[in-house]
């Protein structure tokens, strides 16, 4: 009989979780639809560790802000670091000395550093300068685990499709820190409730 109740009780435990994890995905308002050369890459924001990156970064979206921008930074085994809306879009004013000191016309955010959600491959980001409250519009996808930035960055999202797409961008050169010499981009950014 406690076998039974075990069972039991891990079974409404895991459908409690996967409804939790389903309903980031499930949320079309709170997700980010990025399309790259071979196609999309589906991220579910997360509002709920950090509701004022996610609201400037859809802000950004809407504007078309991140259309075009290149993924400048790029460190095999690490990750891919994108949306310096300033100097990064490849068809209107990118600028490959410039590239990654960038941000947006919108006021950089204060941190939201979350202690429950460590760096997994995957993992969305927010990129920022030595002063924790300096993220603004750039924002970098995990390749694998990175133990030291648990904590010292804001997590905004996690990867739910297309994570095969992220492995296909162009990498970088690690002996300059990861900078990209003909870059790829994200071609276009959309948030799903908004349709194509």
């Amino acid at each position: 009989m406690p076998l039974k109740r075990l069972a039991t009780c891990f079974v409404v435990v895991f459908g409690l979780v996967a409804a939790t994890v389903s309903a980031f995905a499930a949320d079309p308002e709170n997700t980010m639809i990025i399309t790259l050369k071979g196609g999309d890459v589906t991220i579910a924001l997360r509002p709920d560790l950090a509701p004022k990156h996610v609201e400037q970064i859809k802000k950004l979206v809407r504007q078309g802000a991140y259309d075009n921008v290149a993924f400048h930074r790029v460190i095999d085994g690490f990750m891919a670091q994108t949306g310096d809306v300033k100097f990064g879009n490849m068809k209107n004013g990118f600028n490959a000395d410039a590239v990654g000191t960038g941000g947006s016309d919108l006021p950089d955010l204060p941190a939201e550093f979350s202690t429950s959600e460590r760096y997994e491959r995957g993992v969305v980001g927010m990129a920022r300068s030595q002063d924790p409250d300096s993220a603004n519009s750039q924002f970098f996808i995990m390749f694998a685990p990175a133990p030291p930035l648990d904590g010292q960055y804001t997590i905004v999202g996690n990867v739910e499709k297309g994570m095969e797409l992220v492995d296909q961008i162009k990498k970088g050169d690690e002996a300059q820190n990861g900078v990209v010499t003909g870059p790829d981009r994200m071609i276009k950014v959309r948030i799903a409730a908004d349709g194509k």
